[in-house]
């Protein structure tokens, strides 16, 4: 009976074991994964050793707003993890970088220059919802579990007037929290700011409508088919400059 117990005991231990998540697959987990947070995704881009120190220097930041109430100490310690995580490794040339970028130049000042908005910040106005693969309402989870879909869907845009109010304004997106846009809605689509340069004159005019769309989306047809649509659009409208915030 003895022996009986202890391979049953040996076999649960065995189980237990084979079960024992790593510090791989723990870091990992943030990035639409079981533990899915936008906020600490960029765990999965560092090593896990890495990963590790983040998390230990997280925690110690923590004691300290615990202790003394510094959360703009937690809040500088999170944004350094964030650039660690995605800045290149020694002889790994910088991701985003490219040789040569198109280039146009002014046509005329900037102070007397249409300039358009147009984010990849995920915008609508309330009750003109794209409702992304015929969903009506999607909430911001759901739009988070999707973002494989999102990824190899052709983007929609949504037009945005410009003088809308913020009341008015929805923000959905999978690739990143959207809680501190939604909360103030000029950090990634800042009609009020153009607005305010208009009136000072920096700019000549502000364009009728804003445009955003989900940047997380088929980037093949957003390069080849649909942006060169949009930008036909603008110059339609007669805008002289783009204004383009990516998130």
């Amino acid at each position: 009976m003895t022996d009986r117990n202890d391979r049953n005991h040996q076999t649960v231990l065995d189980d237990s074991i084979e079960h024992v998540e790593t510090l791989e697959e723990f870091k990992n987990s943030f990035f639409y994964g079981s533990r899915s947070n936008l906020n600490a995704k960029f765990l999965a881009s560092l090593e896990p050793s890495e990963a590790a120190d983040v998390v230990a220097e997280l925690i110690d930041t923590i004691d300290d707003v615990l202790d003394r109430g510094d959360t703009a100490a937690l809040t500088e310690r999170f944004i350094a993890a964030q650039q660690r995580a995605y800045e290149p490794t020694p002889g790994e040339a910088a991701r985003f970088s490219y040789d040569d970028t198109p280039f146009t130049p002014l046509a005329k000042p900037l102070a007397e220059s249409r300039v358009a908005l147009v984010t990849s910040s995920g915008h609508f106005v309330a009750g003109d919802d794209p409702e992304p693969f015929g969903v009506v309402d999607m909430t911001q989870a759901e739009a988070e579990a999707r973002i494989s879909e999102f990824l190899r869907a052709t983007p929609t845009l949504s037009s945005i007037p410009s003088d809308v109010s913020a009341a008015d304004l929805r923000v959905r997106h999978g690739g990143y929290p959207v809680a501190a846009v939604a909360a103030d809605h000029q950090v990634a689509l800042p009609l009020g700011h153009l607005r305010h340069l208009a009136e000072q004159g920096r700019i000549g005019e502000l364009a009728d409508r804003a445009y955003s769309f989900v940047g997380a989306a088929s980037q093949l047809r957003l390069r080849e088919h649909v942006a060169p649509a949009w930008a036909h659009g603008l110059q339609s409208d007669e805008v002289d400059l783009v204004l383009l915030v990516p998130v």
